[in-house]
């Protein structure tokens, strides 16, 4: 069973930077780990995703001010986000499949004040 627990979201003005993390456990290897952003209750946004070798990959809306980046013996996935504006609060969710399932973890919010 693959657990996954965000953390590091807090309210920050707007300018500021934060790295979220998203630390994972699994009894197989974890691969591919994404980051998702629900914003307003919308649907969930992907936003990055990094493999095993740490090839990463943006949206185009957030390239430029976001890295993902992963610690592979701390079992954590993180996302940098610099430069922070109001448009990005929203609850940040980390995602990965296991044997053809997808697990999400129960997010960390997000507060970007103008």
């Amino acid at each position: 069973q693959v657990q996954l627990v965000e953390s590091g979201g807090d309210l920050v003005q707007a300018g500021g930077s934060l790295r979220l993390s998203c630390l994972y456990t699994s009894r197989y290897t974890i691969n591919t780990v994404s980051w998702h952003r629900q914003i307003s209750r919308k649907e969930r946004d992907w936003v990055a995703e990094i493999d095993n070798e740490h090839n990463a990959k943006y949206a185009p809306a957030v390239r430029g001010r976001f890295a993902i980046s992963r610690d592979n013996a701390r079992r954590t996935v993180y996302l940098q986000i610099n430069n922070l504006e109001p448009e990005d609060t929203g609850v940040y969710y980390c995602r990965t499949q296991e044997l053809g399932r997808d697990f999400w973890g129960l997010g960390t919010h997000v507060t970007v004040s103008s």
